[in-house]
Order: structure tokens, then sequence, then C-alpha cells
């Protein structure tokens, strides 16, 4: 088995082209990629194609700074703080980006048949919901689904009567296969296994449906120190084909059991509403930051430390409020 290439957070950003089709780990406001995707805005990625089971502050900022022409997904927003995505709904308005909408289980349906190597998945969730109406197929109305790009299904799904059991008409749900899977984890092995160290969510199924997988770390450990557990593991090394070491990696959502979310610098960023709100934004964290480590240093040290989780696995100098 050959190890994954250990590469820089600004050579992992120049693989991914302009036009591929990109999905994420994490959750929320949790182990979102974002020193990843900071680093695709200052290399002036464009026409990025996004699926996700939900969207956040990481794929927000990318639809702000211009990088994305396609976001497919549920949903977008930011747990308890509540926020739908900004710069998604300001660009959508204005024809600026498609968006195609499917429900929360429709979204996982089309992961889980990527992973399994199935071209579509069989539900019956959310039929006779506007998600269905083919006056919102917004992929189609576009013209895509000429079969030009073999990324983007003929159909936005189909409909099937069941053959087995005569239950009625099942949704087909087609799969998705993202040329990259970006992932951000606590612990990396050396030979590329993958350890995360609280709920995994879809990140599973994102690795095995992805052509290529690069993971973003706070640490690279000694594999052999990974595999005692195995039952804490996520993926092993054949999946993954880069590694980047990156400590803070997720700033500004949260690393359990490295790092609490930065609610108040999430905060900030949903006050930006236009587009020149969001320019100086861009250009205050990340533009004039040249490097992850100029980020950090901008966020200062008293900053960090007052996120970084204890033994009980989160920060206990974060105010969260009193009854």
């Amino acid at each position: 088995m050959g190890r994954p290439e250990k590469i820089s957070l600004q050579e992992a950003a120049s693989l991914i082209k302009d036009g591929d089709l990109v999905a994420f780990s994490g959750f929320t406001i949790w182990r979102r990629p974002v020193a990843l995707c900071y680093e695709l805005v200052r290399q002036g990625r464009k026409n990025l194609h996004l699926f996700e089971v939900q969207g956040g502050f990481h794929s927000d900022m990318l639809v702000g700074a211009g990088c994305v022409k396609i976001w497919e997904g549920s949903w977008m927003g930011q747990e308890i703080l509540g926020k739908v995505g900004e710069n998604l709904s300001r660009k959508q308005c204005a024809g600026e980006i498609l968006t195609e909408d499917f429900s929360h289980g429709h979204a996982v349906a089309r992961i889980v048949a990527g992973s399994l190597g199935l071209p579509f998945f069989p539900t019956a969730l959310a039929m006779g919901t506007d998600i269905l109406n083919p006056k919102y197929d917004m992929l189609g109305n576009a013209g895509l689904r000429d079969g030009s790009n073999p990324k983007i299904p003929r159909k936005k799904y189909d409909i099937m009567k069941d053959p087995f059991y005569d239950m009625g008409e099942l949704l087909l749900m087609p799969a998705v296969n993202p040329d990259w899977a970006l992932i951000y984890a606590p612990y990396v092995g050396t030979e590329g296994t993958v350890r995360v160290l609280a709920q995994s969510y879809n990140d599973m199924d994102v690795i095995k449906a992805s052509d290529k997988v690069i993971v973003i770390c706070e640490e690279i450990v000694p594999d052999e120190y990974l595999r005692r557990e195995p039952e804490r593991n996520v993926a092993s090394g054949y999946e993954i084909d880069y590694i980047v070491e990156c400590p803070w990696a997720a700033h500004p959502t949260g690393s359990q059991y490295f790092y609490d979310t930065d609610a108040e610098f999430l905060r900030n960023f949903n006050k930006v509403r236009t587009q020149e709100e969001f320019d100086k934004w861009a250009e205050q964290w990340i533009f004039s930051c040249d490097s992850h480590m100029d980020y950090l240093k901008k966020l200062g040290v008293e900053r960090l430390e007052s996120l970084r989780a204890g033994v009980l696995g989160y920060s206990r100098r974060v105010k969260r409020g009193k009854r």
C-alpha cells in the first residue's frame, strides 16, 4: 500500500482546478477545512461546483469570494447561530450562481450512492414536494443536464414503481462522485489512517465517493498509534491521496477535543450583508494574510488559547451563557 503524499497547504489548493466538483467534511460549525478554503480564495479559484449535505461558513465564504458557479445541497447554516448563507442568498437572487435544492435525506442518498459505487439510491423522502417540481430543476433549466459534464446527472431524479413488493413509487436519486473531498481531521497517521474525535457525520461517505481526497489535520502521528483503536478511525490510507499538516485549520469552526468554534468570529462574519462588506472582510482575513501562520498571528495567542479544549473536550474559558 502506497502512502499518501504529504504536501503544503499551497500545494493542496493548487491541485484543485477551476470547475472541479468539491465536497467537504464536517457539519454546520464543526470540522470544516477552512484553511484550505482560504487558500483557494487566495489562489483565485473560479467556477467551482460544490456539493454539500449541509453548507456553512466555509462554503458561503467561497461563494462570496466569487469562487463558485454551482452549489448543490440541502441547506446552509451555522447551527446554534442560525444563520443562512448571506452570500449564497444574495448571489442566487442576483442570478450570479446556480443553486440546486435537495432535502437533507436526498443529499445524503446521493453521496451514499456515490460511496457505494451505485448509479442511484432509492428513497421515498420528500416526494410530493416542490424540490421535485421540474420548474425548480435549476441545472436542467440551465441546459447543464445534456451529458457533456460527467459530474452532472442527466436528470435531477427519476421515479419508478417498486418491482419487488408492489409498495408503490420510489424516488431514484443520482449518485454524486466529487472530483475532490476536502477533509479536516484532528489526526492523520503517517500511512494515511484518519481519526476524528467526535461525530463523523458523512465524512466516510464523502471520502469513498470522491475521486481524490485531501485531508488537512492538526497533527500527523504514527499510524501504529491509531491502529491500536481501529474503531475510532474513519478511513484507511488507501482511501487518502494527500495529507496537509496545519494546526488550527478548522478555525473559525471547531474541532472537538482540540478547540471550540469561534462564535464571535462567525457572528461578525454574519453581519456582512453586501458584496462591498464581504470584500472588506476578505481583505482583512484572507488577502492580507500571506499564509495560514499570518492568519493565526492576526487572531492572536490570547484568542486562540481561549478556544483551546481542555481535558473535558471543550474550552472552559468560552462564555456559554447562563440560565
